[in-house]
């Protein structure tokens, strides 16, 4: 390589402009980069799941598991992250809040060293209120899956 670093595509997202676009922090950024945005329709977050993780010291001591309502969270800031590309800068930082969650499955435990894919697509939009499904794998098992709305406020 001559030095120069590699430039992601128009459709991803690094998380430094993750950070950018959502108010999410640490601890509570659950998503590293998203991955083939296609503005106003869909989006894939990647959450890279280390023992390091905040959560893993009490869920579980013995036997870490990453909560189901955490990986349901990480589809949730994949959509915000969505809807901020597809509204464009005007909405950055804004708050998005859950308005309603879905038929949620939990079908497989997610655990260190996973690397959860978070495929979250438009289900529907009307004014500032966004519906979406989303299916969370690890490799090409689905661990969880749930369709939820959310609505896009000023603070």
């Amino acid at each position: 390589m001559d030095g120069e670093s590699v430039q992601a595509s128009d459709s991803s997202i690094d998380i430094h402009r993750i950070i950018e676009m959502i108010p999410h922090r640490y601890p509570f950024l659950l998503v590293d980069r998203v991955e083939d945005v296609v503005k106003g329709e869909s989006a894939v977050g990647v959450k890279n799941v280390t023992i390091n993780e905040p959560f893993f010291q009490g869920h579980f001591p013995s036997r870490p598991v990453m909560p189901g309502v955490l990986i349901v969270e990480a589809m949730a800031q994949t959509a915000a992250v969505l809807v901020v590309d597809s509204l464009g800068e005007e909405s950055e930082g804004k708050l998005v809040y859950f308005m309603t969650i879905e038929n949620a499955r939990f079908r497989r435990p997610v655990e260190p060293g996973d690397q959860l894919r978070l495929t979250c697509t438009k289900v529907r939009q009307r004014s500032n209120v966004w519906k979406f499904s989303g299916v969370a794998k690890v490799g090409d098992t689905v661990v969880a899956d749930s369709t939820y709305s959310a609505m896009i406020m000023d603070e």
